[in-house]
């Protein structure tokens, strides 16, 4: 029968054999990588309940700007011409539809200043507002979230603190560990308790019911970074070019359509795009059907203009909100897309990618969810979760969980600050044990950890040579009770 000790997890073993010493090396783990994850953790929650409520509430580029709702709306060309007025030198590189009737059509047009925004009533065709693009509030922390703008040095930070992420996940659960025969106490906070002691066990209560969680967000979150996701996973797990059929391919890529930027669905980013063919018209296979598919409405040799191609793309199933990217290049192609990662949808099975000639009108390629890898096939939908994106329940959920990380941050904190000796400020870091048993099993584990995060290894040997070099200079902690 399972039974409910309030002190469960919060002790270590009675004994002060081979148990207890293994208890005190993963407390000074614990210890050690929350010293670096914690500011990142307090900067990752916040940053995020940043973004979840400005993409809520404003959306991020003006998506959620309502307009009165006419007759009929403009062409697509008549809209796209008053957005390139503004920046009459600039080249049409994006358009996303609106969602519902009555919200605003959004233009992105790339100038020498860089990509400016137009958010334009559809009904009239004026430009209501414009705008740098990703200048606003929500890219500003998302920038913050991602690299804490400095780029490829944040990045790398921010996966180092993710990868230890995963140790203090690990640890932690091994200290709440029941031992002595008590149950699950831990699962509820000891309330009636005080000092370092309450603290303690709302840091354990809390810690354990978000755990799953935390794991999944780190996991998801790491593989948006460049070492772990860039080169380890993301690589070998996305959509290969291959399955397009026999097909003329481009040197760019899919992450390519938006700038360069990671803003198209996760399994495609490094698939390169198909390429159009200025002398050639005859049909292509699709990736859907296998079966070449000509667009209504376009004869051999036309050109297609964006009002065709917009209305091909609602002939095919693309309903309310999506996106159009011109081609770029003579070889480029049309891009009409829908994922749930771009708030296109609230549904991640029904992300879907379709390539047009440009010269033909002929389809290229079409990819939807069902053609991803089985690990493109969990990030699309990780993603929408770990984004918030699937609605007003989810950025609700998200918010708790951001609010609940927080929390393991400041009560980490304060047991440190409870922990440490009366009137010192030094670090006080949990005592080593002498003589460690199952050292080897240890190493292990620590190795596999590195290869499987080569950057919580390079922390974990950074620290190992710090532990070393130069705090033992300083002696070992003075001997503390594991308890308060």
């Amino acid at each position: 029968m399972l039974t409910l000790d309030t002190t469960a997890g919060l002790r270590p073993p009675k004994d002060a054999g081979r148990a207890a010493k293994l208890y005190r090396a993963a407390w000074r783990w614990h210890f050690y990588a929350g010293l670096y994850v914690i500011p990142f953790f307090m900067m990752l929650a916040v940053t995020g309940m940043a973004m979840l409520w400005i993409a809520w509430i404003d959306g991020r580029d003006g998506e959620r700007t309502t307009v009165p709702v006419l007759d009929a709306p403009m062409s697509i060309s008549a809209q796209a011409e008053a957005a390139q007025a503004i920046w009459p030198e600039g080249t049409l590189a994006q358009y996303i539809a609106p969602r519902t009737e009555d919200l605003a059509a959004i233009f992105r047009v790339n100038t020498q200043d860089g990509a400016m925004m137009a958010v334009v009533d559809p009904y009239t065709a004026n430009v209501i507002e414009t705008f740098s693009r990703r200048s606003g509030w929500y890219d500003t922390m998302d920038n913050i979230h991602g690299e804490l703008l400095i780029g490829m040095i944040g990045d790398r930070m921010i996966e180092i603190a993710a990868s230890l992420g995963i140790v203090l996940i690990a640890t932690g659960l091994y200290l709440w560990w029941p031992r002595d025969g008590a149950g699950l106490g831990a699962l509820v906070p000891r309330l009636t308790a005080s000092g370092r002691s309450l603290w303690k066990s709302l840091h354990a209560s809390v810690g354990i019911w978000i755990s799953v969680f935390l794991l999944f967000f780190l996991l998801s979150g790491l593989a948006w970074t460049g070492v772990w996701g860039g080169k380890m996973v993301q690589g070998w797990s996305g959509f290969p070019a291959g399955k397009y059929g026999d097909i003329p391919l481009s040197d760019l890529t899919h992450k390519d359509l938006n700038g360069g930027r990671s803003e198209v669905p996760w399994a495609l980013e490094k698939t390169p795009l198909p390429a159009s063919q200025m002398d050639e018209h005859a049909d292509h296979n699709t990736s859907g059907s296998g079966v070449a598919m000509a667009m209504t409405g376009t004869s051999a040799g036309a050109d297609p203009d964006i009002d065709r191609i917009d209305a091909f793309a609602r002939s095919i199933g693309f309903q309310g909100r999506y996106q159009l990217n011109p081609p770029k290049d003579e070889t480029g192609v049309w891009s009409i897309s829908r994922d749930s990662m771009s708030t296109d949808t609230l549904d991640p099975t029904s992300d879907r990618i379709v390539h047009v000639d440009r010269y033909s009108g002929n389809l290229l390629a079409d990819v939807r969810y069902a053609d991803y890898s089985l690990l493109g096939k969990a990030m699309a939908i990780g993603i929408t979760l770990h984004m918030g994106t699937l609605g007003l329940w989810s950025v609700l959920a998200n918010t708790l969980f951001c609010l609940s990380v927080i929390f393991l941050c400041v009560s980490g904190v304060m047991m440190w600050w409870k922990r440490r000796p009366a009137g010192s400020l030094r670090l006080a870091a949990p005592p080593a044990p002498r003589q460690m048993p199952h050292w080897k099993g240890a190493t292990a584990v620590a190795l596999a950890l590195s290869l499987a995060f080569p950057m919580a290894g390079l922390a974990i040997a950074a620290v190992l040579l710090l532990d070393v070099l130069v705090l033992s200079r300083f002696g070992a902690a003075p001997s503390e009770p594991l308890v308060s």
